[in-house]
Parts: structure tokens; C-alpha cells; sequence
């Protein structure tokens, strides 16, 4: 067997066809690289699977691993026990890697010995890869990111993340029990052993759409997020808290592509905006809400 690669890339697929190829092109495509794609199919019922084979008969850093469907958590503890690198980097099947996202955050880690894990600044765009905005309420210090968690936002993408394979197996990697927040919790765990950070510049496209796991399973997330917390706030010697599940107000595919009109439509994506505004309103023609965003998304602002 050829010497381990500097970067072990693990991302699980789940009937990811239609936008599968294009992710690993962005992969292959990276400026750094001395890596290795681990592409766990997790019993798809697609052509993911062919379609992974034949990328790994064409290029000798991509490894397919097929499994019967267990769900996120499981897939990622087999890409990362098929791993070789001491660099771990994460890569959702239908999302887009930037060229030089490997070699920055290599580089990031190398120069910052006490950083376990960096992530990046994304781009957020929708299931057509239009441009919606750059994501909001990124952290990008260690203290921010680790209170940001502790309250409730999202400072770290998933996809976006390379972390030292030491820290993660000190930490026990992925629990099969907080799954849908199976990165919420390895990022509270890691941030107890070294320092979290984020990169500035957008070096990920990260894609939404209504089957992705943060729309389908936001009921269970909401009730696993204070679990979660309470374990974390035991294990640091914090003090409990009262808190309540946050019930969103996000509940039909109208408002979600009503809430992607007006964040594009503020980024000055006015395509973007018009296209989700339609689509909102196409979903809940009734709903006054549906008809403002349409209005501005027409005026431009």
C-alpha cells in the first residue's frame, strides 16, 4: 500500500446523484493534493454508487465504501476508521469545495499547533447553485465559536471542517445518539481539548434544499439540542438551566423559500430572490407574507 495521504477526506452519500458528481469534481479539482477521498455510499437506492466506482476506477485518490443504510453517524465512523491521514476533512455530497480550500486550512493547522479543528466561511447557494448570500453568523475566534454553540447558532459548517484525526479519537469521535446534531456535539467535545477556528474567506459553496437533514429532521434536533446542552453543562461543571425546546416558526417549503428570497434579495441576488420569492408563493398563495417578498424581490429591494 502506497504512503498514508497528508488529508483523509470522508463523505457520506445517500442517494446524492444529482449533484454527487459535481462535488467530487470540486475535490479533485483542490490545489493541495496529497489526499484521499473516502466515499461511504450508505445504501443508496440510486446510481450513486456506480457513479462512485467509476470516479475511483478513474482516479486512485478516490475509495468507495458500500454499506447497508444506517444513517449519517455510521457512515462517518467507517469513512473515518478507513482513513489513513492524520488530517480528517469533511465533504457533504452536494455541496461545492473551492480550489484552495485544502491547501488553506492544511496550512491553518500547520501554523496553529493548539487548533484541532478549522472550518470556513460558505457561500450558501440553492438547489440550482444560485448564489442566495454569504452566511451570516460565522465566528471566527475559538471564544466566540465555543459560546456561539453554548447558544444556540450555527458558527461552524460540517462540510466545511478539517480536524486532527488525534483530537477527534481523544474525543471519541461521532455518538450514535445525538444524530441530526452529531456535528454540534463533536464540535462541544473537540472544543474541550484544543481550539476551534474558522477562515475568513468562502472556501465552500454549501447547498440548501428542502431533503437536506437540518429541514427533515428539525422536530428531533430540536429536543436532542437540550439533551446535548444539559450533558455538555454537566460535563464542564456549569450551572443547569431552565430552557424549553425552541419551537421554529419555519414549517412549510413556502417559508423556507420566502426566508431565502429576502437573504438573497438583502445580498443584492436579485435573480436568486425573484426565482424563491415565485416559488413561495406558488406554495401558499394566500399568505400576505408571500406576496411582500414577491413585491420587493420585483423592485430589486
Amino acid at each position: 500500500m502506497s504512503s498514508p495521504p497528508a488529508v483523509s477526506v470522508v463523505m457520506p452519500v445517500y442517494n446524492g446523484e444529482p449533484y454527487l458528481a459535481s462535488a467530487i469534481d470540486s475535490l479533485l479539482a483542490q490545489t493541495f493534493t496529497d489526499f484521499e477521498l473516502i466515499a461511504v455510499d450508505d445504501g443508496s437506492t440510486d446510481s450513486s454508487l456506480p457513479l462512485l466506482k467509476r470516479y475511483a476506477e478513474r482516479d486512485r485518490r478516490v475509495r468507495a465504501i458500500s454499506r447497508p443504510n444506517t444513517g449519517i453517524v455510521g457512515a462517518l465512523t467507517d469513512g473515518i476508521a478507513a482513513a489513513r491521514a492524520p488530517l480528517i476533512a469533511r465533504m457533504d455530497a452536494d455541496d461545492l469545495s473551492l480550489p484552495s480550500r485544502f491547501e488553506r486550512q492544511v496550512a491553518y493547522l500547520s501554523d496553529h499547533p493548539e487548533c484541532v479543528l478549522v472550518g470556513t466561511q460558505v457561500l450558501l447557494i440553492d438547489a440550482d447553485g444560485a448564489p442566495i448570500r454569504v452566511k451570516g453568523d460565522t465566528q471566527f475566534a475559538h471564544d466566540t465559536i465555543d459560546h456561539a454553540h453554548l447558544n444556540r447558532t450555527w458558527p461552524l459548517v460540517h462540510p466545511t471542517i478539517m480536524v486532527r484525526r488525534s483530537a477527534l479519537d481523544a474525543v471519541g469521535g461521532y455518538r450514535e445518539k445525538y444524530k441530526w446534531l452529531e456535528d454540534l456535539d463533536l464540535f462541544l467535545r473537540l472544543a474541550e481539548v484544543g481550539k476551534l477556528a474558522n477562515l475568513e474567506d468562502v472556501l465552500l459553496h454549501y447547498r440548501l434544499h428542502m431533503s437536506s437533514v437540518c429541514h427533515t429532521h428539525r422536530d428531533a434536533q430540536a429536543q436532542l439540542r437540550l439533551q446535548l446542552y444539559a450533558e455538555t453543562r454537566r460535563r464542564r461543571g456549569l450551572p443547569d438551566t431552565d430552557e424549553a425546546p425552541v419551537t421554529s416558526s419555519m414549517n412549510t417549503e413556502s417559508d423556507f423559500h420566502r426566508l431565502w428570497a429576502w437573504w438573497a434579495l438583502m445580498a443584492g441576488n436579485v435573480a436568486t430572490a425573484r426565482k424563491h420569492a415565485f416559488q413561495s408563493l406558488r406554495k401558499a398563495p394566500l399568505r400576505p407574507a408571500n406576496w411582500r417578498v414577491v413585491a420587493c424581490a420585483l423592485r430589486g429591494h
